[in-house]
């Protein structure tokens, strides 16, 4: 079944453009996605990023692309730096009111991360375009030069500065309340898969009967983010609940597909579970459980931060959660309640003998 998204056009003044951007979305199998915009340059581009990443991916992509030319209204080709550049501000441009405001990042726009990521599409896109000779080059500027008073030459400055903010986690409290509101063993089971492995979302709806192994208490994440593998341990209580979800509301589905989690009712019963439905379990959740705020990652972040505030060493949550550089996995010591604060007052305890030795110093000589 193709789904079909269509955005009103806002063609700029002397453009002109010969197609209407439309993306039409169409599943392969289990798992793939086919997306196209209808023109042949940015269909030829979205076949390239299929054979490259993840559904996901693929989807973003055709939505980002979806999103600029509507507003662009104009072909591939035609694209200047200058449409870039006014795409850049019409996203950043206040959203329902120049007096509305982000509670996370407390942006009026759109987020700059969904900015950056748009941006690194349309890089991807004219990068494409470029290779293959339809464009000498990409209207896609990779930064803007600055100076400093003195110096020689520049540095880049990037479009988009994203800023650092750091993730939400679940208290205690609250993770008990989202436990106990869960309708099923299998939404208990995906949970735990999170909340007590730290697994992404694409790792949980990836697991296949074959990744499970009991015996050892790991599961093998045959296609994470990326497209990497790793073997992970988890807790004995996911397994619990895991067999007891194998063993009851799966075995009734008799389903021929080799996924761990399916949709146990409706029409779709028995087909993998999407992201969508995952997502949607968490938002029935979260509404019953009186939580502000609740996302898969929340759950990843609360496992790492966790395990890293026990004592895990650094490199080995790095492995835990699939990084691939430490340099991601970092963000944990700043979440860690005690590690700031142990450092901390290592650090100033030094400090202050210091001062107290100078001070002392500074008296004895007064009296002499």
């Amino acid at each position: 079944m193709a789904v079909t998204t269509r955005l009103p056009v806002g063609t700029q003044e002397g453009s002109f453009v010969s197609w209407s951007p439309c993306l039409v979305k169409r599943q392969l199998g289990e798992f793939g996605v086919e997306v196209r915009l209808g023109h042949e340059q940015l269909d030829d581009y979205l076949r390239f990023v299929a054979a490259r990443c993840r559904p996901n991916t693929v989807l973003a992509s055709g939505f980002d692309l979806l999103v600029f030319f509507t507003f662009i209204g104009k072909d591939p080709a035609q694209v200047t730096t200058t449409d870039v550049l006014d795409f850049i501000a019409d996203q950043r441009a206040p959203r329902r009111g120049g007096n509305v405001i982000g509670l996370h990042d407390r942006e009026v726009g759109l987020s700059a991360r969904t900015v950056r990521r748009r941006l690194a599409t349309l890089s991807g896109l004219f990068g494409y375009l470029a290779a293959r000779g339809v464009m000498a080059a990409s209207p896609v500027p990779s930064g803007l030069t600055a100076r400093s008073p003195g110096s020689r030459g520049g540095a880049r400055v990037p479009l988009i500065r994203t800023p650092y903010t750091l993730p939400r986690l679940l208290n205690p409290t609250e993770t008990i309340a989202l436990l106990g509101v869960l309708r099923t063993v299998r939404d208990t089971a995906m949970v735990q898969a999170m909340l007590l492995g730290g697994l992404r979302r694409c790792d949980v709806l990836g697991l296949r009967l074959e990744d499970i192994h009991l015996a050892d208490r790991r599961l093998f994440i045959a296609c994470g983010k990326g497209g990497h593998q790793r073997i992970v341990p988890v807790a004995g209580r996911f397994f619990t609940t895991l067999s007891g979800y194998l063993q009851s509301e799966r075995r009734l589905v008799e389903s021929k597909s080799n996924a761990v989690f399916l949709v146990l009712k409706g029409p779709t019963r028995g087909a993998p579970l999407s992201a969508a439905g995952l997502d949607e379990i968490l938002r029935g959740a979260k509404s019953r459980a009186g939580l502000n705020r609740l996302t898969c990652h929340m759950l990843r972040h609360t496992c790492l931060t966790r395990l890293r505030e026990a004592g895990m060493a650094l490199e080995a949550v790095q492995a835990q959660a699939g990084h691939r550089s430490i340099e991601s996995t970092r963000i944990y010591l700043h979440l860690s309640n005690g590690w700031l604060a142990e450092e901390y007052h290592k650090a100033i305890s030094a400090l202050e003998h210091d001062l107290d030795e100078t001070a002392c110093a500074a008296t004895l000589r007064a009296v002499r």
